[in-house]
């Protein structure tokens, strides 16, 4: 089984910075293409940003530019988010899979089998 923990999320102004930050753990812990995901009250989960074994990296057309997804050598997987907008506004889980994922496909939820219960972003006026 397969524990995924998000941290680092908060209240922040318009144009601020966050750095939410997720870790695994678990006898069944593979990682091969992660992903951030974002949902806000009364809208579907979205794909926000997602990055595969070779680093290979795909963003939503709205956050490019502004958010930087990486993972370091002990697959933490973290969502540098800069000029965050009242819009960022969400709940922000990072997802795993153990499979390879075709990048058209990685911001795809249906494409993940482990999932965070979330962490809250707040971007105020």
């Amino acid at each position: 089984q397969v524990q995924l923990v998000e941290s680092g999320g908060g209240s922040v102004q318009a144009g601020g910075s966050l750095r939410p930050s997720c870790s695994g753990s678990g006898s069944s812990y593979r990682t091969d293409t992660m992903a951030w995901f974002r949902q806000a009250p009364g809208k579907e989960r979205e794909g926000v940003a997602a990055i595969d074994s070779d680093g290979i990296t795909k963003e939503l057309d709205s956050v490019k530019g502004r958010f930087t997804i990486s993972k370091d050598s002990k697959n933490t997987l973290y969502l540098q988010m800069n000029d965050l907008k009242p819009e960022d506004t969400a709940m922000y889980y990072c997802a795993t899979t153990s499979e390879w994922v075709n990048w058209l496909r990685m911001l795809r939820a249906s494409m993940y089998t482990s999932w965070g219960q979330g962490t809250q972003v707040t971007v105020s006026s």
